[in-house]
């Protein structure tokens, strides 16, 4: 099948000329090129993102906003430069809405911690769906058992779509926060969150959005979509990985304390009282990742540089070569087949454990994910011990998904 692909009206998209930019892609794994189809869990690095890293430590190498020469003047103007970036990326109103934090898992963290230990109260209620991520259930239920509120599961149907209704009718005046993945990581599910944020408000709740899954394949609004709150993590951008993003409300950041104390979180401090920065900063104590977080400047530069709409079109097409495959492989069942779905392909193979499917597709050169993917709930509502799970980008390839079937024939046959 030809690489360049146009899918309803989308314009071409050549995933082998972006390919090229890179360069991990190039490489022989167990004697074979490599097919890396773990998309899901990181996204590999353009050259102009290590290149970045590169240069800030090569030529730039300094803490930012403190001090008073060169390098600091450079690395500060790059790290903040980097912040104005991704808030025009997402469109936020302010660069101070953007925060810098390790990634989503400490979002979502700082969120319930920080909004959660404030304002949640006895009786009180979080949802989150069933299929979340385990860094979108753990945090909430850290604080639901300290401050006696409960966090409870929007049920998912066996297609691993959220049941809309049954999620309305648990909206009350009790539900303080929904908490939801724009994109389901072990399915591929793209949940309808414009509806559940609407209706999260209209029942008097604030929704915040795991992003996490769903920044590198469209372009995300945080005013049209009207959240709360918005997490990513930057390493499935293409960028680097310990660095992430929370989006929040300019009024609720303002109002919610501190998550860690520390360095430049502070205006004043002595022994009688401490006061605290202005946003973004009271929300990142410490030296931050300055090398990441220019990095991620440089990636938002690259995603901007191609047709997002052509690029979405590319792996959406890809996704449906791969499952119209996996219909006409024997002993191979699709877990999870939402009618709305990014490229994200989870199965299991008959007979076959998926931990053992994985390391025999390794030895081929074919790079999957195997387990529950921190999903646990949804896998124990499936019966299931895990999915093979294959996740698209845009640099993948139709020939990649013929050589995932032909390396999975050769499994069968092992098995």
């Amino acid at each position: 099948m030809s690489e360049q692909v146009s899918l309803k009206g989308a314009p071409a998209f050549d995933a082998e000329r972006i390919r090229a930019d890179f360069p991990i892609l190039d490489q022989q794994v167990n004697g074979h090129p490599l097919v890396y189809l773990d998309n899901a869990a990181t996204t590999q690095k353009p050259e102009a993102v290590i290149q970045a890293i590169v240069d800030y430590y090569r030529h730039d190498n300094s803490n930012v906003h403190r001090g008073a020469h060169a390098l600091a003047e450079r690395a500060t103007e790059k790290f903040e430069n980097a912040r104005s970036k991704v808030a025009a990326f997402i469109n936020a109103a302010e660069s101070r809405q953007v925060i810098w934090t390790k990634g989503t898992t400490e979002g979502l963290n700082l969120v319930a911690a920080t909004w959660g230990r404030t304002n949640l109260k006895p009786g009180d209620r979080v949802l989150v769906s069933g299929m979340e991520h385990h860094s979108n259930i753990v945090p909430w239920q850290m604080v639901a058992a300290e401050k006696g509120a409960t966090v409870e599961a929007i049920p998912v149907d066996a297609t691993g779509t959220i049941d809309m209704d049954a999620y309305a009718a648990m909206l009350d005046e009790r539900v303080k926060m929904v908490s939801c993945g724009h994109v389901s990581n072990a399915f591929g599910t793209i949940n309808p969150i414009q509806d559940i944020i609407r209706l999260a408000h209209e029942a008097g709740a604030l929704c915040m959005i795991d992003g996490a899954q769903g920044i590198s394949h469209w372009a995300v609004d945080v005013q049209a979509l009207d959240c709360d709150f918005y997490v990513f993590s930057a390493h499935k951008l293409f960028g680097p990985t310990g660095l992430g993003v929370l989006y929040g409300k300019v009024e609720l950041l303002e109002c919610m304390p501190p998550y860690q104390g520390g360095g430049e979180m502070i205006e004043s401090v002595s022994f009688a009282g401490t006061t605290y920065n202005q946003l973004p900063y009271k929300f990142e104590a410490g030296t931050p990742d300055i090398a990441g977080v220019i990095a991620l400047g440089a990636a938002v530069d690259y995603v901007n540089s191609y047709d997002r709409v052509a690029a979405a079109a590319h792996e959406q097409a890809l996704l449906a070569y791969a499952e119209d495959k996996a219909r006409a492989t024997p002993g191979l069942k699709l877990v999870g087949t939402a009618a709305n779905k990014t490229a994200v392909m989870s199965f299991l193979l008959e007979g076959a454990h998926p931990h053992d499917v994985g390391m025999l597709l390794d030895q081929q050169g074919v790079a999957v994910r195997t387990g529950n993917h921190c999903a646990q709930p949804i896998m124990d509502q499936y019966g299931i011990p895990g999915t093979v799970r294959a996740s698209f980008s845009i640099y993948n390839t139709f020939a990649d998904v013929d050589r995932l079937f032909e390396a999975l024939t050769k499994v069968r046959q092992f098995l």
